[in-house]
């Protein structure tokens, strides 16, 4: 099975526009993301899929065997649609979509991802780690996922999910996962996503992977303990910068 990883870097985010080329120990973040997916064993390329000159021009100066640039319209609503249009003349059976402001994502989670997609048991697969921070439970920028005893995914909120009736003397832990923002398609599955309009409870949530779930998506969720970091603000850098020192 040919595997591609492609990472969708857009220059327009409204609260970090060209966050992709800000400097993180030195490096442009874009760089970070591209050198940790190579790490990676199960892949057989990597993609940049951008919309920008500059972020294009960035990536081919790093000459890293086998990491391409793919040019994107600049209106697409996700990055979703953004590496459906970058893979979709491509000759490659299965689609590993990296966040591009994910400079510590981990390479043996690509690994494990890819292995679940080319098992040929799942249209999609992704990731969720244990909530710890128990602030984070009722924050509705953490994603809580919720998932079966087989790991298929059956829900993702902002809201706080589950809901405890009774609370008093539950034990938190292990109850409420954070999802994670790192998918594995079968690429005939994500263009068929794509294809389909955002369904009422996507619209509702703001939250993409929701279509997949309304389309009846068999989709694995990975549980893990690596979160990184996803860097959206400027003050985001000085965290990651942390870190990388680390490790």
């Amino acid at each position: 099975m040919k595997i591609a990883g492609v990472i969708p870097s857009r220059w327009g985010s409204t609260r970090f526009p060209g966050k992709s080329l800000a400097l993180i120990a030195g490096k442009p973040m874009v760089q970070w993301v591209v050198e940790r997916v190579k790490q990676a064993q199960k892949i057989d390329s990597v993609i940049v899929a951008t919309d920008d000159v500059r972020i294009a021009e960035c990536v081919e100066s790093l000459c890293i065997p086998e990491v391409k640039v793919a040019m994107t319209r600049p209106d697409h609503p996700s990055g979703t649609d953004r590496i459906a249009e970058a893979v979709e003349s491509m000759e490659i059976d299965a689609v590993i979509n990296i966040q591009g402001d994910e400079p510590l994502i981990d390479p043996a989670l690509i690994d494990e991802l890819a292995d679940v997609i080319s098992s040929g048991e799942w249209d999609m697969a992704t990731a969720a780690t244990p909530i710890k921070d128990e602030t984070q439970i009722n924050d509705p920028s953490v994603v809580k996922a919720l998932f079966n005893r087989h790991g298929q995914a059956l829900y993702f909120s902002r809201s706080t999910i589950p809901h405890i009736r009774e609370p008093e003397g539950v034990n938190k832990s292990g109850i409420y996962w954070r999802h994670i923002g790192i998918y594995a398609y079968r690429r005939d599955y994500l263009l068929k996503l794509v294809s389909q309009p955002p369904c009422a409870l996507e619209q509702l949530e703001k939250l993409e992977q929701l279509r997949a779930l309304d389309m009846g998506c068999r989709m694995k969720v990975i549980q893990t303990q690596d979160f990184g970091i996803g860097v959206d603000t400027p003050s985001d850098i000085a965290k990651a910068e942390a870190l990388l020192n680390n490790h």
